[in-house]
């Protein structure tokens, strides 16, 4: 008889265990053998979660001696980062599973157990023998248990404790849950001493001190008045990314002694700033300030300068040259054109679906849309665009040139040349142009490229700031910094058109004070990514969401699909942030 006759059926299992069969069999793992990652080099011995779970793992080797148990503590990532000495045979049976300290546990690569399933449900499981997802994993019983930051709340880690199936007790559950929460009140201790240390640093650097200073920590922040008074709080968003991107480690692990730039914050004022770990390994960051042109305390002059990135802008056209202006919808094409004829008060008149949108000829932009060429008759819009030529407006705006026939944009194109004043064309991005579409932007000297909104970031609190002030809510309403970095973790596939409708939203209901992630809409609340992703990650990104789209979230067809191994997919699935 094999295996798979004497396995239990789903309807014979617990409902949580079986809704983890399912989870498993969606993602294309075969119940044969565990396709596990070993990543010892990537496991941190120095964090927090360790230093705090050292002696509680101590005491409980001590508790269980020679007994065939073993523990092991996995990290936030589901990886195994401490596996206490004790059990020899058992270890060495796991080991060859690949078991071992580095390994990463993820229901996707090694089905149901106790490490795997407690970090997708976040609460205590136990997985008894047959209950295991894999061949390889039913000889053994195993029981969970979340460890969570006291203050925080955020998932640190998870405790395990796993034996063979003979040797299982129903008393190892509490036993196991005691000791994460031993854990979890070493972690809240040390969450004090590194509040304390912080606020120590503080003090000794602010103290009689009129430069601005300033501590970033988890769930921290002190600031000196001159701080306050500089920085606007999301500020402290880039601030944070600053400092955690020398090390790639995040906040409170830099490794180097301290660190300068130059950067512009969000009020356009040019500053030098000093940064420092309080404790290398832990706690939080501190900033010293000085304006620009003063001598940075510790590098002086002539440090590195970060320049926010910012959209293109209309300085420096040629005088009479039309304008092509590429991007993805609502990304600000037709706002970015306006601004050509001195900016957004000027009023345009539209042409494009009968006489009532002629308007006056005295207006100084006539705007045709070229996806109501089609409607009107490409004739008749050929001809009302060549009557505006002869009426000299200021700007001739041709909005969404990708969308006319090759004839027409030919014919357009020849038009174009008889135009004595500036036209501004807008459409796709360069790139996915074609055709005559492509012709016209090649014969603009001036081609203005919009990033889309998910590739500017960084831009963020200042467009959300110069929304509000356009709705008369600037003096009223403020986005927390909280708020605002969930904002940004997002794809926004609709760009500044999008943005500005959650902006709206928002002030239906919030008329002052800030708005935190509770008044945001219920999809915006939680960031879908933790980082800034790099314009090749997000392509990647959207390559991997769509496959799984298409195959609803079967992850080996997605693979299959996109030409990689599973192993692969998991990888960059996890290092995206992608999940299903």
């Amino acid at each position: 008889m094999s295996p798979t006759d004497t396995a239990p059926r789903d309807a014979d299992l617990r409902p949580e265990i079986a809704l983890s069969w399912r989870r498993c069999r969606m993602s294309g793992l075969g119940p044969a053998a565990p396709d596990l990652r070993v990543e010892p080099d990537a496991v941190d011995r120095r964090s927090r979660l360790v230093a705090a779970a050292q002696p509680v793992l101590a005491e409980l080797a001590g508790q269980l001696g020679d007994a065939a148990f073993c523990v092991m503590l996995a990290d936030r990532e589901s990886r195994i980062v401490d596996m206490p000495d004790g059990a020899r045979r058992l270890r060495d049976r796991l080991a060859a599973l690949g078991v071992v300290t580095g390994g990463v546990f993820m229901e996707e690569t090694t089905g149901t157990n106790s490490i795997a399933t407690v970090y997708e449900l976040r609460r205590g499981l136990a997985v008894h023998g047959d209950e295991h997802y894999l061949e390889a994993f039913k000889q053994f019983s195993c029981y969970g248990h979340p460890i969570r930051h006291p203050v925080t709340r955020r998932l640190e880690g998870v405790l395990d404790i796993t034996c063979l199936s003979a040797d299982d007790s129903p008393l190892l559950g509490p036993f196991l849950a005691r000791a994460a929460h031993d854990i979890e009140e070493r972690l809240l201790q040390t969450a004090r001493r590194a509040e304390q240390r912080m606020l120590a640093a503080f003090q000794m650097t602010a103290a009689g001190r009129s430069r601005p200073v300033l501590v970033l920590g988890e769930g921290v922040v002190l600031a000196n008045p001159a701080a306050v008074e500089l920085l606007d709080p999301v500020d402290h968003i880039r601030l944070r990314e600053l400092a955690g991107g020398l090390s790639g480690s995040g906040l409170g692990r830099l490794h180097e002694p301290h660190a300068a730039q130059s950067i512009e914050l969000s009020s356009g004022q040019s500053v030098h700033v000093r940064f420092r770990a309080v404790n290398p390994g832990a706690d939080g960051v501190l900033f010293e300030f000085t304006a620009q042109g003063e001598a940075c305390p510790a590098h002086g002059r002539g440090t590195p300068r970060i320049r926010i990135p910012r959209p293109a802008t209309t300085a420096g056209l040629l005088p009479g040259a039309p304008v092509y202006i590429g991007g993805a919808p609502g990304t600000g094409r037709t706002t970015t054109a306006r601004s050509l004829a001195g900016g957004h008060d000027r009023k345009a008149t539209r042409i494009g679906a009968g006489p009532d949108r002629i308007g006056d000829t005295r207006d100084r932009i006539r705007a045709f849309d070229a996806s109501e060429a089609a409607a009107l008759g490409e004739t008749a819009w050929l001809a009302s665009f060549e009557a505006a030529v002869g009426e000299a407006p200021e700007l001739l705006l041709v909005e969404d040139v990708h969308l006319l026939s090759d004839a027409c944009a030919a014919r357009l194109r020849r038009l174009m040349e008889r135009a004595p004043g500036r036209i501004a064309l807008t459409g796709a991005p360069l790139t996915e142009l074609t055709g005559y579409a492509a012709a016209l932007a090649a014969d603009c000297p001036t081609q203005i490229a919009l990033p889309a909104l998910r590739d500017r970031a960084e831009d963020l609190p200042a467009l959300v700031r110069a929304m509000l002030d356009d709705l008369g809510a600037g003096d009223r309403v403020r986005f927390t910094p909280t708020t605002l970095g969930a904002l940004a973790g997002h794809p926004w596939p609709g760009n500044l058109r999008e943005l500005h409708t959650v902006v709206r939203t928002v002030l239906a209901h919030r008329s002052a004070g800030d708005v935190t992630l509770r008044d945001l809409p219920a999809g915006y609340q939680v960031s879908p990514r933790l980082r800034r992703m790099t314009p090749l990650e997000r392509a990647e990104h959207d390559a991997i969401a769509t496959a799984l789209r298409e195959y609803d979230g079967n992850k080996l067809r997605a693979a299959q699909r996109l030409g990689i191994s599973r192993t692969t997919l998991y990888s960059r699935m996890r290092a995206l942030r992608i999940t299903v």
